[in-house]
Protein backbone atom coordinates (compact mmCIF):
# COMPACT_ATOMS: atom_id res chain seq x y z
CA UNK A 1 0.00 0.00 0.00
CA UNK A 2 1.18 3.30 -0.81
CA UNK A 3 1.86 6.03 1.03
CA UNK A 4 -0.92 8.50 0.32
CA UNK A 5 -3.45 5.31 0.21
CA UNK A 6 -2.20 3.94 4.04
CA UNK A 7 -2.69 7.46 5.36
CA UNK A 8 -6.18 8.20 3.75
CA UNK A 9 -6.83 4.62 4.93
CA UNK A 10 -6.55 6.46 8.43
CA UNK A 11 -9.66 8.25 8.30
CA UNK A 12 -11.33 4.72 8.90
CA UNK A 13 -9.43 4.05 12.13
CA UNK A 14 -6.47 6.12 13.40
CA UNK A 15 -3.51 4.15 14.38
CA UNK A 16 0.31 5.21 14.94
CA UNK A 17 1.81 8.09 13.40
CA UNK A 18 0.29 8.32 10.37
CA UNK A 19 -3.23 8.16 12.79
CA UNK A 20 -2.13 10.59 14.39
CA UNK A 21 -1.28 12.89 12.01
CA UNK A 22 -4.51 12.34 10.50
CA UNK A 23 -6.40 13.29 13.57
CA UNK A 24 -4.87 16.47 13.29
CA UNK A 25 -5.90 17.10 10.01
CA UNK A 26 -9.34 15.77 10.61
CA UNK A 27 -10.09 18.57 13.48
CA UNK A 28 -8.97 21.24 11.29
CA UNK A 29 -9.77 20.50 7.74
CA UNK A 30 -13.11 19.69 8.68
CA UNK A 31 -13.70 22.78 11.10
CA UNK A 32 -15.62 24.78 8.76
CA UNK A 33 -18.06 22.34 7.55
CA UNK A 34 -18.84 21.23 11.07
CA UNK A 35 -19.66 24.92 12.61
CA UNK A 36 -21.86 25.29 9.23
CA UNK A 37 -23.48 21.90 10.50
CA UNK A 38 -23.81 22.98 13.97
CA UNK A 39 -25.59 26.58 12.95
CA UNK A 40 -28.87 23.91 12.00
CA UNK A 41 -29.39 22.97 15.79
CA UNK A 42 -30.72 26.90 16.38
CA UNK A 43 -33.74 25.07 18.92
CA UNK A 44 -32.40 22.38 20.20
CA UNK A 45 -31.55 22.80 23.77
CA UNK A 46 -29.82 19.20 24.92
CA UNK A 47 -28.81 18.81 28.60
CA UNK A 48 -26.98 15.48 27.66
CA UNK A 49 -24.85 15.12 24.09
CA UNK A 50 -23.23 12.28 22.42
CA UNK A 51 -21.15 12.97 19.79
CA UNK A 52 -20.27 9.51 18.16
CA UNK A 53 -17.53 9.27 15.94
CA UNK A 54 -15.56 12.09 17.81
CA UNK A 55 -12.12 11.80 16.25
CA UNK A 56 -9.62 14.31 17.37
CA UNK A 57 -12.42 16.22 19.80
CA UNK A 58 -12.52 19.34 18.46
CA UNK A 59 -16.22 19.04 17.35
CA UNK A 60 -17.11 17.51 20.99
CA UNK A 61 -15.31 20.47 22.38
CA UNK A 62 -17.18 23.11 19.99
CA UNK A 63 -20.35 21.30 21.46
CA UNK A 64 -19.67 21.97 24.67
CA UNK A 65 -18.47 25.57 23.83
CA UNK A 66 -22.73 25.80 22.12
CA UNK A 67 -23.89 24.50 24.90
CA UNK A 68 -22.24 25.46 28.01
CA UNK A 69 -24.96 23.65 30.63
CA UNK A 70 -24.95 20.47 28.59
CA UNK A 71 -22.52 17.39 29.26
CA UNK A 72 -20.87 15.42 26.49
CA UNK A 73 -20.38 12.01 26.26
CA UNK A 74 -17.53 11.66 23.12
CA UNK A 75 -17.44 8.11 21.32
CA UNK A 76 -14.84 6.24 19.06
CA UNK A 77 -13.97 2.89 17.74
CA UNK A 78 -10.29 3.82 17.41
CA UNK A 79 -8.73 4.06 20.60
CA UNK A 80 -6.10 6.49 19.55
CA UNK A 81 -8.95 8.90 18.80
CA UNK A 82 -10.30 8.28 22.36
CA UNK A 83 -6.89 9.42 23.82
CA UNK A 84 -6.88 12.25 21.49
CA UNK A 85 -10.14 13.48 22.39
CA UNK A 86 -9.87 13.27 25.86
CA UNK A 87 -6.34 14.91 25.56
CA UNK A 88 -8.42 17.98 23.38
CA UNK A 89 -10.98 18.37 25.97
CA UNK A 90 -8.82 17.27 29.07
CA UNK A 91 -10.59 20.72 31.09
CA UNK A 92 -14.08 19.42 30.44
CA UNK A 93 -12.89 16.43 31.13
CA UNK A 94 -11.89 17.44 34.83
CA UNK A 95 -14.05 19.51 35.41
CA UNK A 96 -16.19 16.46 34.67
CA UNK A 97 -18.44 18.15 31.46
CA UNK A 98 -16.96 15.73 29.08
CA UNK A 99 -16.51 12.10 29.14
CA UNK A 100 -14.51 10.19 26.38
CA UNK A 101 -15.18 6.51 25.62
CA UNK A 102 -14.64 3.65 23.09
CA UNK A 103 -17.46 2.58 21.32
CA UNK A 104 -18.97 0.43 18.29
CA UNK A 105 -22.04 2.66 17.43
CA UNK A 106 -23.51 -0.61 15.79
CA UNK A 107 -23.62 -1.81 19.83
CA UNK A 108 -23.38 1.39 21.66
CA UNK A 109 -22.46 0.28 25.74
CA UNK A 110 -24.74 3.55 26.40
CA UNK A 111 -27.91 4.27 28.59
CA UNK A 112 -31.51 4.18 26.44
CA UNK A 113 -33.21 7.47 26.26
CA UNK A 114 -30.51 9.48 27.68
CA UNK A 115 -29.30 12.01 25.13
CA UNK A 116 -31.08 14.70 23.81
CA UNK A 117 -28.78 15.25 21.21
CA UNK A 118 -26.24 13.36 19.03
CA UNK A 119 -23.74 14.15 16.63
CA UNK A 120 -21.92 12.31 13.71
CA UNK A 121 -19.67 14.34 11.88
CA UNK A 122 -17.61 12.46 8.68
CA UNK A 123 -17.95 9.44 10.07
CA UNK A 124 -21.24 7.60 8.84
CA UNK A 125 -19.79 6.12 5.78
CA UNK A 126 -17.84 4.20 7.98
CA UNK A 127 -20.78 2.40 9.83
CA UNK A 128 -21.73 -1.40 9.59
CA UNK A 129 -25.35 -1.88 8.43
CA UNK A 130 -26.26 1.67 8.84
CA UNK A 131 -29.92 0.78 9.85
CA UNK A 132 -29.23 -1.19 12.63
CA UNK A 133 -26.29 1.82 13.56
CA UNK A 134 -29.18 4.29 13.31
CA UNK A 135 -31.32 2.37 15.49
CA UNK A 136 -29.12 2.10 17.98
CA UNK A 137 -28.50 6.15 17.80
CA UNK A 138 -32.38 6.25 18.31
CA UNK A 139 -32.30 3.81 21.19
CA UNK A 140 -30.08 6.27 23.17
CA UNK A 141 -32.07 8.93 22.26
CA UNK A 142 -34.63 10.68 24.36
CA UNK A 143 -38.18 10.59 23.01
CA UNK A 144 -38.22 14.10 20.87
CA UNK A 145 -33.93 14.21 20.89
CA UNK A 146 -32.36 14.90 17.91
CA UNK A 147 -29.74 12.94 15.51
CA UNK A 148 -27.74 15.37 13.25
CA UNK A 149 -25.32 13.99 10.58
CA UNK A 150 -23.03 16.78 8.65
CA UNK A 151 -21.07 14.91 5.87
CA UNK A 152 -18.96 16.82 3.28
CA UNK A 153 -19.96 14.68 0.43
CA UNK A 154 -23.26 14.43 -0.77
CA UNK A 155 -22.91 11.04 -2.13
CA UNK A 156 -22.99 12.35 -5.27
CA UNK A 157 -19.72 14.70 -5.97
CA UNK A 158 -16.58 13.25 -8.00
CA UNK A 159 -14.16 14.20 -5.64
CA UNK A 160 -15.78 11.84 -2.54
CA UNK A 161 -16.10 8.95 -4.83
CA UNK A 162 -12.67 8.69 -5.82
CA UNK A 163 -11.83 7.95 -2.10
CA UNK A 164 -14.78 5.31 -2.17
CA UNK A 165 -11.96 3.04 -4.26
CA UNK A 166 -8.95 3.64 -2.00
CA UNK A 167 -10.28 3.69 1.94
CA UNK A 168 -11.21 0.49 2.96
CA UNK A 169 -15.11 -0.13 4.17
CA UNK A 170 -15.90 3.57 3.15
CA UNK A 171 -19.47 4.10 1.90
CA UNK A 172 -20.95 7.15 0.82
CA UNK A 173 -24.67 8.04 0.91
CA UNK A 174 -26.82 10.09 -0.81
CA UNK A 175 -29.49 12.10 0.93
CA UNK A 176 -32.57 10.04 -0.12
CA UNK A 177 -30.38 7.03 1.23
CA UNK A 178 -29.73 8.70 4.37
CA UNK A 179 -33.67 10.15 4.77
CA UNK A 180 -34.91 6.69 4.46
CA UNK A 181 -32.43 4.89 6.34
CA UNK A 182 -33.25 7.09 9.25
CA UNK A 183 -36.85 6.36 9.28
CA UNK A 184 -36.26 2.75 8.98
CA UNK A 185 -34.69 3.18 11.82
CA UNK A 186 -37.80 4.97 13.63
CA UNK A 187 -36.77 8.81 13.25
CA UNK A 188 -40.34 10.58 12.78
CA UNK A 189 -38.94 13.48 11.17
CA UNK A 190 -35.79 14.30 8.63
CA UNK A 191 -35.24 17.03 7.55
CA UNK A 192 -31.82 17.80 4.97
CA UNK A 193 -29.93 20.94 3.72
CA UNK A 194 -26.73 21.22 1.66
CA UNK A 195 -24.42 23.95 1.16
CA UNK A 196 -25.24 26.45 -1.67
CA UNK A 197 -21.28 26.15 -3.25
CA UNK A 198 -20.15 22.91 -1.38
CA UNK A 199 -21.19 19.70 -1.52
CA UNK A 200 -21.41 19.43 2.18
CA UNK A 201 -25.02 17.94 3.78
CA UNK A 202 -26.60 18.41 7.22
CA UNK A 203 -29.68 15.53 8.32
CA UNK A 204 -31.41 16.54 11.24
CA UNK A 205 -33.81 13.56 12.66
CA UNK A 206 -36.36 13.32 15.43
CA UNK A 207 -37.09 10.55 17.02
Amino acid sequence: MGLFRNYVNQTRKPEGFLGKMMIKGMNSGHAKMADWGLKHLKTVVPEEIVDIGCGGGRNAGELLKKYPEARVTAVDYSPLSVEQAAEYNKNAVAAGRCVVKQQDVSVLELDAGKYGLATAFETIYFWPELEKCFAEVARVLKPGGYFMIVNESDGLDAASQKFVKIVEGMKIYTTEQIESTLKNAGFSKVKTDRHRNKPWITVLAKK
